[in-house]
């Protein structure tokens, strides 16, 4: 995998203006945008800047982050409050994903996405309204573990931290999750499946292996 230098703000325009040409790979009206990554890579402000370059350009778009879409705390503690396996598969409630995000996205859907479900801090819905994504929009869904869930994403940017930097820069009291990532590495292969790898050791200073053709 080869990588080069890049800053973000060079990064984000990039990805932006792919986007501004590219379709829809099923027939749908509105792209699809994974961001894949570690909690420690920090996959918010990407989407963030990404949302902010596709509205200077006259393209809409709706963050989405996967946290909005956990599961009720006594599905996630069913087998402990610290088990990698139960994160792994049982964490993020990719039904709710499915049916309130990427439905309304199908060709002919509503395009009333749902921004969050779940409120983790108060273990209740949040209750939020629906988010209006018009035809010609842009979905930018970003967290850990999206690649191998059969999403239909239009494009997937992969965030890749190396097993030294995942364990610095993940904080002590979450580090019970990287038997997760290690696993994720291995059966979904990241690097190998995102259409975009973004290497994130030192956050301040990027390198990626560019766009696909």
């Amino acid at each position: 995998m080869r990588l080069e230098a890049i800053t973000w703000e060079r990064l984000t325009d990039a990805l932006a203006d792919r986007l501004l040409t590219s379709e829809p790979r099923d027939g749908a009206s509105r792209l699809r945008v994974g961001l894949d990554g570690a909690p420690a890579a920090g996959t918010g402000r990407p989407a963030a800047a990404l949302a902010e370059a596709l509205r200077l350009r006259g393209r809409p778009s709706v963050v989405v982050d996967t946290e909005g879409f956990l599961r009720p705390a006594s599905l996630r503690y069913e087998y402990g409050r610290e088990d990698p396996d139960a994160y792994y598969g049982g964490w993020y409630d990719t039904g709710a994903l499915w049916r309130e995000v990427f439905g309304p996205l199908e060709a002919g859907g509503t395009g009333r996405v749902l921004p969050d479900l779940w409120d983790p801090e108060t273990d209740r819905a949040t209750r939020s309204e629906p988010e209006q994504l018009p035809p010609g929009g842009v979905l930018l869904l970003h967290g850990p573990l999206l690649l191998g869930q059969w999403f239909p994403f239009d494009l997937t940017v992969h965030l890749d931290l190396s097993p030294a930097a995942l364990h610095r820069l993940t904080p002590t009291e979450r580090r019970w999750t990287l038997p997760a990532f290690e696993r994720y590495a291995a059966e979904t292969d990241p690097r190998g499946s995102a259409d975009v790898i973004v290497r994130a050791d030192r956050p301040e200073h990027p390198a990626w292996t560019g766009l696909p053709d």
